[in-house]
């Protein structure tokens, strides 16, 4: 239908009258009379009183429009004459210059209103100048940088030092300085902060300038400002690199107008009227009823309104909206008029009240308006709500922020509106994770936070562990009350907060909607769609910098998006049973190489995209039925061949590795991983998402499926989710993978993206917020320390008593300001939830790892970032949420990792990737390996030292347990912690951290061999009260059966004791001065220490036909790791480390102090060589057919593998010749104590025992290169090459022995015999 007068045609809508009878004969709406009591009502004039009935001019649809031209009409201004305003030269339209009016390289916006600084010190001024008159702009501070902001002449020059305020008749205020510039500077105003609003003022009758922060006037800056023929002031900004200011010269309503002052740029005036007018008429509508039925107009509350689709007030709206729609495209007109309407709706109403009004206006919006009207007025709108909650300033109750969100979520509510939104607003023009951010307040005042907190405390400085140092038991009663009123005043803080982060969990709830797919795509797909652009954007770091989101965003943006995803993944496990639970949650393997999901150029653990479809395109048909198209392949590798090399700094763009212990951690890759094409981009399928052609029937499992590229714009909704045919994100299920889905398929998309967030920016921003924390233990320290030297100043120094008096009142205000933001920040980024979120993303990403790994090589398609992510998120909630919440509230996270860093030391490709991280994180590993065991749990930690060593100990390169290789080989591979590893691969360079840090400090070292000999004479001592229960319950008559819980025990004490003795030997090795210097403090007290648990261990395993020997000899199951060979071994090499390899001087400390222990016996020494204990005088001599234990008897066994010896030299030798050294030494003795005669008969008989072997002779001692690396094992040879010789004498540097020694001639004998000929027999191996 049409109005008849108008001239409009309504033909969105056939509006249906409610009843016959009540069309008028006149208008055929309503009564005539009726009618112009209602169009009065309406579009009365404000500026006249309401006249009687009989004198007004009868309104109806025909005369309405005439009677609006005159209600609207204004004295209009030209808009010309606009721009000759007196006192004003220049456009109308105020921007700022970009042509010509600048120095130095900026970033403009495309309003031309907004700048950031691109160099050192780059200054602009505006395309409008002013010469008489009382002039005003505002500046909009977006960072609280080094910048000068005020005016300027057009004959003032700038260069990249100098800029506004530098030179004559510039003037500029500067908040970061605190001072006013004038080629000189003095101190004025007060500091500014991101999100103030500096008011510049221009007096040019006066001659005087000043500024205002926040509305409130700093003074008068200056005085006598020059003026006269030629003097016009711009407003001008010098700014440094990065920073950034947003400029309104009056092209929106200023936020603090001043009295007097007009902005540069003249509002729209008229149209200002008119809207206003056009506004109270729509009110007018909204507040009064039309009751038909009894011919009257019914008053009610405008929040109570709902459309009924009357006619009459159809017909009257559109009236309204005619001339209303043009007026609404306008920036200013949306901010002055539209939002604060707005805002008034939802002041007046109930939430569901004002929600309802705003979703009818947009209705009405989108019904009277053209499209594109509407899209201009929202996208205004939109933007101009992010202003006001960016900027706004905050308020105890967070007042403000809490009112534009909710006026945000019911403008997101309406579904047309909110697809347009994201479709064409959101994430394109502006960053929308502003709303999701919640602005720290850097002026504490003003923010309200001393309500809120009036009683401020702080921590004292926090433990590694996240624990305080000192206990709350030591805390006094004052300092009990402060804490408890502080943990108060948190509470009320952090309730507030979480009313903000509610409603922004509202937001991304609405924008993941996807059940509005009424006529369009659903909400949550468009999402999608601009979300995974927003990730590229960030990921790549091309393009214009500054519009990358800050970090501060992203770590606001990636709490509430996980909120989100978590509610909507359980609400789908809700209606589906089938599903998991968000508990469970991880991302499929085949999401990584179906390629429905684009990564950009990110990497893969197997290197780019294109290289991974052309090596694994057979794993692919065969494990998921995937075949890419051999087109695709062509032009991938006609791709490759076009591409030019990366350059470096692209290259040092890449996404940084895993990080382990805060660091980079690039992780291991098998051969099968390594990727020729690392070097070169890709520009198809890196970047090209792969769906599924259109098949004409279900496939079954054995066919195979030919991909072809789509572009993530292209997506559908069935490219994504499915349907009973296509299984969409999930097309190419391996075999390992349940059929059973976890959830929506576009929530795993979600959550992938939350992956990659994190990996972005996250994890940095996490890092520095802490430096709050830091601040305030600094403050603290030096608090306490002012307060210790006021208690010590004497009283008459009454100057001293002033100063520190003064810094005394500093540091308390400083650290009650810092207390009341540490508050903020532990409330906004480190709170319980947040630990939580971090913490559930890191088990979304190890289970996501894990599914991985069992695809094979198709885990090589996972990008990188997962496994950054995974560490990164471990090291976060270890070491920044720590002040806050202990290691304890994390269970299992600790374990976790120390045995994926076990896990990774065993292998030498991984442990290769460990060395390569920043020897900073390296050295911090390693320290924190060395803390002492009683802090932690010691076994992992010890277990990673041993693994650092084995293969550099004595005899400690054997695979398999070698006491078993003769008698049981089938037991031989049986899992130990002994042997199960298949090839050691020790490590030089963590090893010299370790003896760096062991000889670091005075403590370091005592602590941790302390800990490590308390932990061996436990672990010892349990094993041999174990096994004498054992043997207790072997020796009774009546049939028995020892638990098998603990035999097992048994046998990891004996495991963990020779562990420790290796790692007691790694450390005599590498840092020998620890035992043997005594000028160190404690060097005799560990030694003798040692010396007592050695002589301990070899008393209770020699003897012969003792309890060890007898519970060895039972070879019960369980067991079967426990034997002579691995404890003795050993001992031996930390004996011949002490008592062999050491300097002269430390080799006579050890030997007097191992024989002056009174546990020291010499059988336990036959023992080790082979020779049976002498018989006391009136014995009988030992059966001499008795087997009695020998290393000499593990050193070669039946299959050719022999027990070998890595020195730091880096040379493979025989370990059996290390023994001749041991036994050599004995012979030589240790001190300048001559052994009694017995003992010496006993060594020497034992050294000429020893068996004969082909000896070549040479003169001179051999001296081998250090860095030497362990050659191959040879083939067999029946000759005798020198490579099948091994050094005789084993030390990594010559021994230097004085002539005059009495036992130099041993020593002499000793290097005469340079090589060692392999035995004849041929059953043994050749020698390295």
């Amino acid at each position: 239908m049409a109005s008849k007068g108008s001239g409009m045609s309504f033909s969105r809508k056939s509006y249906r009258l409610t009843s016959d009878a009540e069309k008028s004969r006149v208008t055929g709406i309503v009564h005539e009379k009726l009618l112009n009591d209602y169009l009065h009502r309406i579009f009365s004039s404000p500026e006249h009183a309401p006249t009687a009935a009989t004198s007004r001019k009868p309104l109806n649809f025909q005369n309405l429009p005439e009677h609006l031209d005159q209600l609207l009409h204004v004295e209009d201004e030209d808009e010309e004459s606009q721009g000759q305003v007196e006192g004003r030269l220049g456009p109308s339209t105020v921007v700022l210059d970009h042509t010509g009016g600048f120095e130095g390289l900026l970033l403009v916006d495309d309003d031309l209103l907004g700048v950031i600084g691109h160099s050192n010190f780059g200054t602009i001024r505006s395309t409008t100048c002013v010469y008489k008159g009382k002039w005003v702009y505002e500046v909009l501070i977006s960072s609280q940088g080094l910048m000068q902001i005020g005016w300027c002449t057009i004959n003032c020059r700038f260069n990249q030092e100098e800029g506004v305020g530098d030179t004559h008749n510039s003037y500029a205020y500067d908040g970061n300085r605190v001072r006013k510039w004038n080629v000189t500077t003095t101190n004025y105003g007060k500091a500014w902060a991101a999100g103030d609003i500096v008011s510049c003022l221009i007096d040019l009758d006066d001659g005087t300038l000043s500024f205002c922060l926040n509305g409130v006037s700093l003074g008068t800056a200056f005085e006598n400002l020059s003026r006269g023929l030629g003097m016009a002031y711009f407003p001008a900004i010098s700014l440094s690199f990065k920073e950034s200011v947003a400029f309104n010269f009056g092209s929106r309503p200023l936020r603090y107008p001043v009295a007097g002052y007009r902005p540069l740029q003249d509002p729209p005036r008229a149209d200002l009227v008119r809207a206003q007018k056009l506004l109270g008429c729509f009110q007018a509508v909204l507040s009064v009823e039309l009751d038909s039925v009894e011919g009257r107009l019914v008053e009610k509350n405008s929040s109570e309104w709902q459309l009924q689709g009357q006619p009459t007030v159809l017909l009257t709206l559109a009236h309204i909206f005619h001339r209303f729609a043009p007026l609404l495209r306008k920036v200013y007109l949306v901010e002055a008029v539209l939002m604060s309407f707005l805002r008034g709706v939802m002041e007046a109403g109930t939430p569901v009240q004002a929600q309802s009004v705003v979703r009818q206006v947009l209705d009405l919006l989108w019904l009277f308006m053209e499209d594109h009207e509407v899209q201009d007025c929202l996208k205004h709108l939109m933007m101009s709500l992010l202003r006001l909650y960016r900027f706004s300033p905050i308020v105890p109750d967070l007042g403000l922020q809490i009112h534009y969100l909710r006026l945000t979520i019911a403008i997101l509510r309406h579904e047309k509106s909110r697809k347009f939104l994201l479709s064409n607003v959101l994430f394109d023009v502006l960053r929308s994770v502003v709303f999701f951010y919640i602005k720290s307040p850097l002026r504490v005042e003003e923010a309200g936070l001393q309500e809120l907190i009036p009683t401020t405390w702080w921590p004292h400085r926090s433990s590694r562990e996240g624990k305080d140092s000192k206990d709350v038991k030591d805390e006094t009663a004052e300092e009990r009350v402060r804490r408890r009123a502080y943990e108060r005043g948190c509470q009320r803080l952090k309730k507030r907060i979480e009313v903000v982060e509610e409603l922004q969990v509202q937001i991304l709830k609405l924008l993941l909607n996807n059940k509005d797919d009424n006529g369009g795509e659903a909400s949550r797909y468009i999402f999608l769609t601009k979300f995974r652009k927003f990730l590229q954007e960030n990921a790549s770091g091309r393009g214009n910098m500054p519009m990358l989101c800050p970090p501060e965003y992203m770590v606001c943006f990636l709490h509430r998006l996980i909120s989100a995803l978590r509610h909507y993944w359980d609400e789908y496990k809700a209606s589906n049973p089938r599903a998991s639970f968000s508990e469970e949650a991880y991302i499929p393997p085949q999401v990584f190489y179906n390629g429905k999901v684009d990564y950009f150029d990110l990497q893969r653990l197997g290197g780019l995209l294109s290289h991974l479809r052309k090596t694994l395109k057979d794993d692919l048909a065969s494990k998921a039925n995937i075949l890419i198209d051999p087109l695709e392949l062509q032009a991938a590798t006609m791709d490759d061949l076009d591409e030019d090399e990366e350059p470096a700094p692209a290259a040092a763009q890449r996404p940084t590795q895993a990080l382990a212990m805060g660091g980079v951690l690039p992780l291991p890759r098998p051969s099968w991983l390594s990727s020729p094409t690392l070097g070169r981009a890709n520009r198809f399928l890196s970047t090209a998402a792969v769906s599924l052609m259109t098949p004409r029937r279900p496939l079954s499992t054995s066919e195979k499926v030919k991909v072809r590229t789509l572009s993530a714009e292209q997506r559908t909704r069935e490219d994504i989710e499915g349907s009973h045919w296509n299984e969409g994100l999930l097309l190419g299920r391996p075999p390992e993978e349940p059929e059973q889905p976890l959830t929506e398929n576009s929530l795993l998309e979600v959550l992938d993206g939350a992956v990659m967030m994190y990996n972005l920016s996250v994890h940095q921003q996490l890092g520095k917020m802490v430096g709050v924390s830091d601040d305030v233990n600094e403050y603290a320290m030096a608090l306490r320390d002012t307060e210790d030297k006021l208690r010590r100043c004497p009283k008459r120094r009454k100057d001293i008593l002033a100063e520190l008096t003064k810094s005394q009142k500093v540091f308390s205000e400083k650290l009650d300001h810092l207390s009341r933001r540490l508050a903020w920040v532990h409330a906004t980024v480190y709170s319980q939830e947040k630990m939580l979120d971090i913490y559930w993303l890191l088990r979304v990403c190890l289970r996501t790892i894990e599914h991985g790994d069992r695809t094979g090589s198709l885990f090589a398609f996972m990008p990188e970032f997962y496994l950054s992510v995974a560490i990164n998120s471990y090291s976060a909630l270890k070491n920044y949420f720590g002040p806050v919440h202990s290691m304890e509230e994390l269970p299992d996270i600790r374990d976790s990792l120390m045995q994926a860093l076990a896990s990774y030391v065993c292998y030498p490709h991984s442990l290769r990737a460990v060395e390569r991280i920043p020897e900073e994180q390296r050295v911090a590993m390693v320290r924190s390996l060395l803390a002492p065991y009683e802090q932690r749990p010691w076994a992992q930690t010890n277990w990673i030292l041993v693994r650092l060593w084995r293969g550099c100990g004595f005899g400690y390169r054997y695979t398999r347990l070698p006491h078993l290789l003769k008698t049981k080989p089938e037991d031989a591979n049986l899992p130990s912690l002994q042997s199960e590893w298949p090839e050691p691969c020790p490590s030089t360079l963590l090893q010299q951290h370790m003896a760096d840090l062991l000889r670091e400090g005075p403590d370091v070292a005592p602590s941790f061999l302390n800990s490590v000999l308390n932990q061996l004479n436990w672990a010892f001592s349990e094993f041999i009260g174990m096994i004498q229960e054992i043997q207790q319950a072997a020796e009774r008559l009546e049939r028995n059966f020892v638990d098998s819980r603990q035999l097992k025990v048994c046998a990891t004490c004996f495991d963990l004791s020779v562990s420790l003795l290796r790692v007691l030997e790694m450390t005599i090795t590498l840092v020998p001065e620890i035992f043997l210097d005594w000028s160190r403090p404690t060097s005799e007290m560990l030694l003798r220490r040692l010396a007592q648990l050695l002589n301990q261990v070899l008393n209770r395993v020699t003897a012969e036909r003792n309890l060890f020997d007898r519970v060895v000899t039972l070879r019960l199951p369980g067991l079967e790791s426990v034997d002579h060979y691995p404890i003795l071994v050993a001992v031996t090499g930390i004996l011949v480390r002490l008592l062999v390899h050491g300097p002269a001087s430390g080799t006579e400390r050890a030997t007097s102090v191992l024989l002056a222990d009174p546990c020291f016996q010499l059988r336990s020494i036959c023992y080790l060589l082979g020779q049976s204990e002498p018989p006391a005088p009136g014995t009988a001599l030992p059966a001499p057919d008795r087997k009695r234990f020998s290393l000499q008897s593990c050193e070669w066994t039946r299959d050719g593998s022999g027990i070998w010896d890595w020195d730091r030299s880096g040379v493979s030798r025989r370990a059996n010749s290390q023994i001749v050294v041991l036994k050599r030494h004995w012979v030589l003795g240790g001190s300048d104590t001559c052994y009694p005669p017995p003992l010496q008969t006993q060594i020497t008989s034992a050294l000429r025992s020893w068996p004969r072997w082909n000896r070549c002779w040479h003169t001179s001692p051999l001296h081998l290169p250090r860095q030497q690396q362990p050659p191959c094992p040879p083939a067999r040879r029946t000759s005798a090459p020198s490579a099948m010789l091994t050094p005789f004498l084993l030390c990594s540097s010559p021994v230097a022995i004085s002539p005059a020694s009495k036992w130099a001639p041993w020593v002499q004998r000793a290097r005469e015999v340079a090589w060692i000929h392999r035995p004849s027999s041929s059953s043994c191996p050749p020698l390295l």
